[in-house]
Order: C-alpha cells, then structure tokens, then sequence
C-alpha cells in the first residue's frame, strides 16, 4: 500500500514541478517579446530620425548647387561682356593702325620723291661744279687728298709714331717683363765651350810608338774609330781631327789610354777602342739621363735619351748644345708659366729643339726639320714636334709653343759670352746688315754698329720724307728677318736730317 501512494505522491509532485516551471517560462518569453518590441520601435524611430536628417542635407545641398550655378553664370556673363569690349576696342585699334599704315606709306613716298629731287638737285650742282672747276669728281677727290696729306703730312706721320710708339711700349714692357723674370728664376754656369780635340803625349818617341812600323798602329787606329790622326811637328800634342763628334770623342779617350798604357799594336787598339765605345756610350747615356732628372722628365725612349746625351760632345759657336738645350728647356718652362701654356710640352720642346744637330752629319737637310721627325720617331706630342721644326721657321708658326720655343732658344744664344763667332764670320754680317739696308731706294748710307745689334741707316730728305722713314724701318726690318740669320734681335733706326745752307755776303 505504501509505495502506490509513493509513486501518486511523485506523480503530483512532478505535475506540480511542471506547472512551475512552464509558468516561470511562459513569463520570461512576455518579457523578452517586450524588450523586443521596444527595441525595434526605438529603432525604428531611429532610422525616422535618420531618413529625415538626409532629406535635409539633400535639400541644403541643392540649394548650395543652384547658388553656385547662379554665381556662375554671372561670371560667365560678365566675362563675356568684357571680352565684347575687348573685341571692340581691338577693333576700334586696327582701324587706327590700318589709318596710320595708309599714312606712312604716303609719307615714305613723300620721302621718296624728295630723296629724287635732292638727287636731282646734287647732280646739277656736281656738273655744274666741273663745268666750272674743269675737273670731275673723281680728280677733284685726289687733288683734295694730296692736299691734305701735304698740309697734314707731318701731323699723319707724328701720330702714327705716337701710336706705334704706345703700342710698342706696352709690348716691350710686357715682353720685358716676362723674360726678366724667367732668366732671374733660371741663371745657368755656362761659358762658351769647345770640343777638345788635341792629346797631350809625355814626349815625342811616343809619336813613333803612335805612327807605328810603316805606320801600322796609325793606320789601324784611324780604321777602328773613323778619324782622322795628324802627328806632325808640334811638340808634345797629337791632333784628332773628324766631323763626328761621338766617334771624336772615342778617339780622344782610346788614345789618351793608349799613351798612358804605352802598349800600342794593333791588336791593343782594338781593344781599346771597344772599351772606349763601351765607355762613351755610357757617358752619353748618363748625360742624356741626368739632363731629364734634372728637367723632372720621364717617359722618354731609352734611345732618344741616348741620342740627347751625344749632344755632350757638340758645339755651335763654342757653346755646348746640351747645357743649352737644358738652359733652353729651363727658359722655355718659365715663359710658359707666365703665359698659361703647358710648362711639360715647353720644356721638352726646348730640351729637343736642337736634337736634329745630333746626327747632321748622317741626315741631310735643316736640323729643325731633322729634329722634328726624330721626335715624331719617338713619339712625342705632335704640338711639341711642331715646335721643335718651326723654331727656326723652317715650318710656319701655329701656337704660342712655338713662339716659346724660338723665344727661349733665341734668349740662350744671345746671352753675352754664350757663343763665339770667328772674325770673318763677323765681318760677313755686318757687310750683309749694311748691303740689305743699302738696297732700299733713297738710302744715302747704311752702318751696322754694336756687333750687329742696331743698323742706323741715313736717307736722303729730298726722296724721303717723314711718313716714308717709318715704311722704310719696317722693311729693312722685314727683309732682315727674312734673308738673314742671327741671334738675339736687331735695331734699325732710320735717320732724317735736313741742312739749310745760305752764305752772307
């Protein structure tokens, strides 16, 4: 009985648990329906709000694009009424240029037709003129010009030396100038040398020794260096005589060993002989090279170094052609300086502007030009090459290079006590200087004074006159330059003098 009423008492108990539980449910869900409610009209007012707010930015924004189309417009109207303006201003312009047109172009054939008349007019006046005068127009211009540069002939002739004169200042002081100043940067040891070529011997029976059996030793020397041996009456001294000054050279020095040695034969000259090639060469080579130290060169072909240091044992006018290719090398840099010119290509130009004398005696032809292909051999820089044909004119003058080149060989070989010249070469220039000035037509006499520095030549007045005597020192000038040769520069001074000669009675 007891569990029946167990199992009715949880039956109730689960009924009623139930009745509970579905009420608390169907309570939530009415709560949640009206949240829900709620919420949706608070969103749907929401997006009222919203549709309305657009509306009217909608509205505003319309209202803002009507006003700036009317602005617009206005501004386009007005633009419009200015550009009509403008139109009909330029319009107003063109009409007043074509009036203007129209008036010049009458105006130009007014002027035209007065320009004819006033022709007219000065054609009548000439021919009336030479009807007069008897002269034409043409005879007239030159009877007035003569007259002219006969009233003013004096004046003419003062200021063109006034001119020349200003003109040949300035150039001289600049001139002046520049090579002061390189010869006071560069003053070279230097005195006239000549080549020896004579050999001290202790007495005469080495001359025997020297001559030889049936002149054996000579004959074998002489075949071994290419020069020639005069042992003659002079005592003490055997006489090397050759146009070589290398191959003289080796004679000197293989006979100086020869006599001191005192075994001379035939087989021992040889000998010699080899060792004073071997001994030159070296010389020749060392004072190639020690001329390029001492210029700061490098980069030269051994061979053309060679070729330079020969020059060691060359002269010309007693001086020594390598001291003064140096020395021109030196001058040469320096006037380069001062004139904003490569001082490298200076100083090899004048370094090499004399090696055509290096080998003369085996190529014919003028040394500059010898020189310049040498130095096209060895591949110098054409402009350099150039400089080196053209110091002696033997090629035309193109740059400033060659201009310094000839400038500072010119310096070197007009320094005093540079070079020597015999007297009868001495002689021979003067006698030129005077016939070259003698030549010219109104000449009376001509003098070279000074060594040859200055030509003074006297004209006679009555044939030439003072505007002549200027034309006149140009020309000897000129023809100095062309047909001669000399060193430094030449004065020629043309002098005018006239005598009035009256006696009283």
């Amino acid at each position: 009985m007891d569990i029946p009423l167990l199992l009715v008492a949880a039956g109730v108990g689960i009924g009623v648990g139930y009745a509970i539980f579905a009420n608390r449910g169907k309570g939530e869900h009415e709560r949640a329906k009206v949240k829900a409610d709620k919420e949706l009209a608070e969103a749907q007012a929401k997006a009222k709000e919203l549709t309305l707010k657009a509306q009217e930015d909608v509205l505003r924004a319309k209202e803002s694009a009507k006003q700036e189309e009317a602005d617009l417009r206005k501004r386009l109207e007005a633009s419009e009424s200015r550009v009509a303006a403008r139109e009909q201003t330029l319009d107003q312009k063109e009409k007043q240029l074509d009036g203007k047109r129209e008036q010049l172009d009458a105006d130009r054939e007014q002027v035209r037709k007065l320009k004819d008349e006033v022709e007219e007019v000065k054609q009548r006046q000439v021919a009336n003129l030479e009807k007069v005068s008897k002269l034409t127009q043409a005879k007239a211009k030159d009877v007035l010009l003569k007259m002219v540069e006969k009233d003013f002939s004096s004046e003419l002739a003062r200021r063109a030396k006034e001119i020349e004169d200003k003109a040949n200042e300035e150039a001289e002081v600049r001139a002046k100038k520049i090579i002061a100043q390189s010869i006071q940067r560069y003053a070279a040891d230097q005195s006239a040398e000549l080549t020896v070529t004579t050999v001290k011997i202790p007495n005469d029976d080495v001359k025997g020794r020297i001559i030889g059996k049936e002149g054996r030793n000579i004959q074998s020397f002489e075949k071994a260096t290419g020069i020639d041996i005069i042992v003659d009456d002079t005592p003490d001294t055997v006489v090397i005589s050759g146009y070589n000054p290398v191959r003289r050279q080796i004679a000197r020095i293989a006979m100086e060993k020869l006599v001191a040695d005192g075994r001379i034969n035939p087989s021992r000259i040889e000998e010699v002989v080899k060792k004073a090639e071997t001994e030159v060469n070296q010389i020749t080579k060392k004072a190639g090279e020690d001329a390029l130290y001492e210029l700061k060169l490098s980069g030269i072909n051994p061979d053309l170094t060679k070729l330079l240091g020969t020059m060691k044992f060359r002269t010309s006018y007693g001086q020594n052609i390598l001291k003064h290719s140096v020395e021109v090398s030196f001058i040469a840099q320096m006037l380069a300086g001062e004139l904003k010119v490569d001082a490298t290509k200076a100083k090899l130009a004048g370094l090499f502007h004399d090696i055509g004398k290096a080998v003369t005696h085996e190529v014919e032809g003028p040394h500059a030009l010898i020189g310049r292909d040498i130095c096209k051999k060895y591949g110098l820089p054409e402009d350099v090459c150039h400089a080196v044909g053209a110091h002696h004119e033997d090629l035309p003058i193109e740059s400033t290079l060659d201009i310094i080149t000839q400038v500072a060989d010119a310096i070197s070989g007009a320094r005093p006590g540079s070079r020597r010249e015999s007297f009868e070469q001495y002689v021979k220039r003067l006698t030129e200087l005077e016939n070259v000035a003698n030549g010219f037509d109104g000449v009376e006499k001509a003098y070279a004074i000074q060594a040859g520095r200055e030509v003074r030549v006297i004209v006679k007045p009555e044939e030439v006159d003072d505007l002549s005597t200027l034309k006149l020192a140009k020309d000897v000038a000129r023809k100095i330059e062309k047909e001669m040769t000399f060193p430094g520069q030449i004065t020629v001074n043309v002098l005018r003098e006239t005598k009035a000669t009256e006696i009283a009675k």
